[in-house]
């Protein structure tokens, strides 16, 4: 009978460490969760510190061409064509603008350059929702602007859970996107046909990865391993 009550006692013992072992555990886990979503919260925030003084341009109507993987075309009357396949989440394609965004920038608002965007979407969801957004932009005619401000506020980590439909809404306000219109495109991913397209084209173009751009319709084959302005712009020049 007491060792009856002795293993009674102990029982109740193991169930009393077991379920004091659980609760810790689910302490653990619930304070890592808190500290995940603030820690989240935080980078976000700090991201976003890169687009306080930002400096919005004219508005550029831009169109869709069907015709080739629609790609987003700035400036379709002129010959001279720049085809760049790019994915929002892409850290290469973030240091390719770095280098060259601002001289394509120039090309297409002095008309030297009719340029097509193709926004790939390969890395993963967020990629989806980034170039969703991109398309919604373009509409608004500020397609350059938000596709600038994407990349300077780009995570260092793909797939982080950054490129939110907030997110992506709060990048549009510091390019002055603000409309119904965007805001209603973005959070009913409007476009998603059009980020298809432009992924499924990838193929039919025979594109491998990002960035990777054809000037009037032949592949540019860096020479140097990095980027470099005046090799980019010699190209261009020469094609």
């Amino acid at each position: 009978m007491a060792k009856q009550a002795k293993a009674t006692k102990a029982n109740g013992g193991d169930n009393f460490t077991r379920w004091l072992v659980i609760g810790m555990v689910t302490l653990v886990v619930a304070t890592g969760a808190i500290f995940s979503v603030v820690s989240q919260k935080t980078k976000a925030n700090e991201s976003f510190v890169a687009l306080k003084d930002f400096k919005v341009g004219a508005a550029i109507p831009a169109t869709v061409d069907a015709t080739n993987g629609s790609g987003i075309t700035l400036n379709p009357e002129i010959t001279k064509t720049i085809d760049l396949w790019e994915d929002p989440q892409c850290p290469i394609c973030n240091t390719f603008e770095g280098v060259n965004g601002a001289y394509i920038d120039d090309l297409v608002r002095t008309k030297k350059a009719k340029v097509v965007f193709h926004v790939v979407s390969f890395i993963g969801n967020e990629s989806i929702s980034a170039a969703n957004a991109e398309y919604c932009a373009a509409d608004e005619g500020h397609y350059l602007d938000f596709h600038k401000a994407v990349y300077l506020v780009q995570p260092s980590l793909e797939n982080s859970g950054f490129f939110t439909s907030t997110n992506l809404l709060k990048i549009g306000t510091y390019v002055g996107l603000k409309s119904k219109s965007f805001v209603d495109c973005v959070n009913k991913a409007s476009k998603l046909d059009q980020v298809k397209a432009a992924y499924e084209s990838m193929v039919t173009y025979k594109v491998q990865g990002t960035p990777t751009v054809f000037f009037n319709g032949k592949l540019w084959q860096r020479k140097n391993s990095g980027f470099v302005l005046d090799e980019f712009s010699a190209a261009f020049e020469a094609s």
